[in-house]
């Protein structure tokens, strides 16, 4: 299916994402595209392991990759991993895609078809042992689920009776599990993720936008642990460099929406913004 590219450019809100978006349809040869995935590409799904790209996502990033700089996916999730839920490899028009798994730590070019990574962090293996036990300990297995991402564990309690609350009562002894062996705690949309310090789509986000020489920036996401790459664009607009900042519309996480130059309704949203750049840029 191709995605629409008559779709119209929604209005930026704020001076500065106004200006990141005039910059961006300007001179696209030095943009960066920055994407979540879950949540912005992806919609969220109960099991973490069934979410797949929206259907028009592939197609749309294929259309407005060429015009731009860089497109990067960065994601918490295993690089290959998410190359795979998003159907991104081997695809025409999306040769220089990028994507940053594990917060940076991984790294997967569409070029080679390659993922780098470094050794993993000690503390996940020992996390990874002792969880379940922590959980029953709590009472609070029943509901919950481990998504083990290699490099990091998550839990998740979107299937809990009650699932903010389990969210919250996990909250102070996950910590402390993480804590003990070398690593912090990553909240998100019912999910808590153990993984190691330093680790953030910041970091990555303005690592990648460095290494590019990008001129201008647009981030895309829509959870807590997208909050320190909104940071790291807000940092590139001080330092002269536009961007804009748009967020996967949530009803769960209101921080993005209220920092958001742009606010999109979810993937389909984002879909359709990525196709509406294509065509003014055709």
């Amino acid at each position: 299916m191709t995605a629409p590219t008559d779709s119209p450019l929604p209005a930026p809100t704020t001076k500065a994402g106004q200006e990141g978006l005039d910059a961006l349809l300007t001179h696209p040869g030095k943009a960066l595209i920055g994407l979540d995935f879950d949540g912005t590409l992806a919609p969220i799904v109960a099991d973490p392991q069934k979410a797949r790209a929206h259907p028009e996502a592939v197609s749309a990033l294929a259309a407005l990759a060429p015009k731009v700089a860089a497109v990067v996916v960065i994601t918490g999730r295993p690089a290959d991993v998410a190359v795979r839920n998003g159907g991104f490899a081997d695809v025409p028009g999306l040769e220089r895609l990028v994507v940053l798994g594990h917060y940076g730590a991984e790294r997967w070019e569409a070029r080679t078809g390659e993922v780098r990574a470094p050794e993993p962090h000690p503390g996940v293996a020992a996390v990874r042992t002792e969880l379940p036990e922590l959980l029953d300990r709590f009472g609070a297995s029943q509901g919950t689920w481990i998504e083990d991402k290699g490099r990091s564990v998550a839990v998740h309690t979107r299937r809990a009776a009650d699932p903010q609350a389990a969210l919250e009562s996990l909250r102070e002894p996950l910590t402390g599990l993480a804590g003990r062996h070398g690593l912090i705690v990553e909240p998100g949309r019912m999910v808590l993720e153990l993984r190691p310090p330093g680790m953030d789509k910041g970091a990555a986000l303005a690592g990648f936008a460095r290494e590019i020489g990008a001129g201008s920036v647009l981030f895309a996401g829509d959870d807590l642990g997208d909050l320190p790459a909104y940071a790291a664009v807000d940092k590139l607009r001080a330092d002269g460099t536009p961007g804009l900042l748009v967020c996967s519309g949530s009803d769960e996480v209101t921080e993005l929406r209220e920092r958001a130059d742009v606010v999109v309704d979810g993937p389909e949203g984002v879909v359709r913004l990525l196709s509406a750049l294509a065509g003014r840029l055709a």
